[in-house]
């Protein structure tokens, strides 16, 4: 959660200077008004929470998306939670008026260095140019299954990412097919925003792009702790990099 806060922190001052990035009792908020959904966050950050202060901050959470001009996630992690309250968390979001989108895990690990990657299908590529980075929102879109409009309004004119983030592209005969990211964040490598073609899904890509990011970043910090939130879909990927499962982590959206 402090790694989440942290990053998203900085990933949507810089998509938006005057963004949202209040830090509320027991509620975080990171909200750029972004058309990428993703840089439209808020979190809970108490532990222990019982069932009367979970609907509490369920409500406060709701009630700070209902005042944006876009859609965005609540991102919850379950291990925060003190036991009533994950037994009856569901419920409780309903309540509240959110719907449950989709879940995943956060995941950690002491990993690095990794040795140089390599792949026999692809060559990597740091995202250094406004057609790159276009490539890259592109990939998250269609992974994502959002217009690429979206993607783009999250990510074109970014300085960070095309100068401070560790951001590769792999490419499959020049085409761009994969992509992954990451970033330092209070002395640990956050991984971010990997995605691949679905039309090119299921053959190594995605791990090797993050490896390839993770082996980039780590060479240019020295850090050897590294952290990721992972979608259902994608989780199977990252222990085989090294990565170890730890929360539970549910992304929730405001009712229809």
């Amino acid at each position: 959660m402090e790694q989440l806060t942290t990053v998203w922190r900085a990933m949507v001052l810089d998509r938006d200077p005057d963004a949202d990035v209040r830090d509320l009792p027991g509620v975080a908020v990171r909200w750029a008004d972004s058309r990428f959904a993703f840089w439209n966050c808020v979190t809970l950050t108490e532990t222990g929470a019982d069932p009367g202060l979970l609907a509490e901050r369920l409500g406060q959470a709701a009630a700070v998306m209902r005042s944006k001009g876009r859609a965005g996630f609540l991102w919850l992690f379950e291990d925060l939670l003190g036991d009533g309250a994950r037994a009856g968390l569901m419920e409780a979001a309903g309540r509240a008026g959110l719907t449950h989108a989709f879940s995943g895990t956060g995941m950690a690990g002491d990993l690095l260095p990794l040795p140089e990657p390599a792949h026999p299908d692809l060559t990597f590529v740091r995202v250094g140019s406004d057609e790159q980075l276009r490539a890259y929102a592109d990939l998250n879109s269609r992974a994502y299954g959002m217009p690429l409009e979206d993607g783009r309004d999250g990510l074109l004119g970014s300085a960070l990412w095309k100068k401070e983030a560790h951001a590769y592209l792999g490419l499959r005969g020049g085409d761009p097919v994969t992509c992954a990211a990451t970033v330092e964040a209070d002395g640990r490598l956050f991984v971010v925003l990997v995605a691949t073609d679905p039309r090119w899904q299921r053959r190594g890509y995605g791990e090797a792009v993050t490896r390839k990011a993770l082996h980039e970043g780590a060479r240019a910090t020295g850090l050897s702790r590294a952290t990721l939130h992972a979608t259902a879909a994608g989780a199977p990927v990252y222990p085989r990099i090294g990565f170890v499962p730890n929360s539970p982590l549910h992304f929730f959206t405001l009712g229809s």
